[in-house]
């Protein structure tokens, strides 16, 4: 019998030859938020690496929804004939394609990290952050604007039309990101939500932008296709968004028609005590998963096959999404299928090297439903 890990996985109409996925990494290597070369390589090469689904880092819905000026972004239609490249060799490779539409909220108008972290001067490029209220991340950031009432829609909007433009290059899903510290996720902490408007306050007025971010990214996304949304199911800190929280967001995710919550943690606040160790964002997937009735994918220092198998064998989560791991070995799906003693996909140029017996088939082309 297959090992779960490595058993397909159905979301609507798409299909997923196992339960791997690689997690949306920033690679802060853009101008203007085009994807280059770097990325179809480092993307690509993923993809050969027998992951069933590779999702194409946070990338910005408006310019000043950027992290860093090296940011990916999905802001404009110029942006879809590079992505469309990518999405198209994600599919030859026997994966499937997703993207992460994001909006950085406060954190936003940083130098890109591998250069030292620090705030854009208007030399640079350096813009007016924006988020729920007027409370700078830490004081290495800037003050953000607090968005009024037409700002929030335009929000709104500005997903909705980066789900049409992923739709256009080809991708399979998009998920929506709502974690670590970034706009969305912002709105519903009350550590950086002190609004008094219908987006402040209350546990159903702090998910109302979430829930009207999803409604009309669902409405511009075929009903055919999986929509994901990445949270952080408790922000680590006294007074902020908890785990309870967590799962009644994804009870009303899920009546809003997502299909799976991808579940981090952290990121709302720089002093943050997080007990870091290998899948120690795992349990929350679980109970998200048992008590919210939606899919889940666990994420966060998953690296062996063995603890991966079992994190979908015993019901934690469905999919399991990789991170540093995959940088380290973009191979990794191929070598724990080895560990595991399953058959792999190995892409029919690198055969000769495959192990004994466990290159089943080679590496066939995805088309896009």
């Amino acid at each position: 019998m297959s090992h779960p890990l490595f058993s397909p996985f159905q979301l609507r109409s798409v299909s997923f030859a196992n339960r791997i996925g690689v997690s949306p990494m920033c690679q802060y290597s853009c101008q203007d938020g085009f994807a280059t070369d770097w990325h179809l390589v480092h993307l690509g090469n993923r993809a050969q690496g027998g992951a069933g689904l590779v999702i194409v880092e946070a990338s910005a819905v408006v310019p000043e929804g950027r992290i860093s000026n090296g940011d990916l972004g999905i802001w404009k239609d110029e942006h879809i004939p590079a992505l469309e490249r990518i999405a198209g060799f994600i599919h030859s490779q026997g994966a499937r394609a997703g993207i992460q539409l994001a909006h950085a909220g406060r954190k936003g108008s940083m130098t890109v990290p591998f250069h030292g972290e620090r705030l854009l001067t208007a030399a640079e490029g350096g813009w007016q952050p924006v988020g729920p209220s007027a409370v700078a991340f830490s004081a290495d950031y800037a003050v953000p604007k607090a968005l009024s009432a037409a700002a929030i829609a335009g929000v709104v909007k500005a997903f909705a039309q980066a789900a049409q433009r992923a739709l256009v290059a080809g991708f399979d899903l998009v998920e929506i990101h709502a974690a670590h510290g970034y706009l969305l996720h912002e709105f519903l902490s009350p550590l950086a939500n002190r609004r008094t408007d219908v987006y402040g306050g209350s546990f159903k007025n702090r998910t109302r932008l979430l829930l009207e971010v999803v409604d009309a990214v669902r409405a511009a996304w075929p009903a055919h296709l999986p929509l994901f949304v990445r949270i952080s199911a408790t922000d680590w800190a006294e007074g902020g968004w908890t785990e309870d929280e967590s799962v009644e967001l994804a009870k009303l995710l899920r009546e809003h028609g997502v299909d799976l919550v991808d579940v981090s943690s952290g990121g709302q606040v720089p002093n943050a005590k997080i007990p870091v160790g290998p899948g120690f964002q795992a349990g929350f997937a679980g109970r998200i998963r048992r008590e919210a009735g939606i899919a889940t994918a666990a994420v966060g220092l998953i690296t062996e096959a063995a603890q991966a198998n079992e994190l979908v064998a015993e019901g934690t989560a469905d999919m399991v999404l990789l991170a540093r791991e995959l940088l380290r070995d973009p191979y990794w799906p191929l070598h724990a299928a080895a560990a595991l003693g399953e058959p792999a996909s190995w892409p029919v140029q690198y055969l000769r090297a495959a192990p004994r017996g466990s290159a089943e088939r080679a590496a066939v082309t995805v088309p896009a439903e």
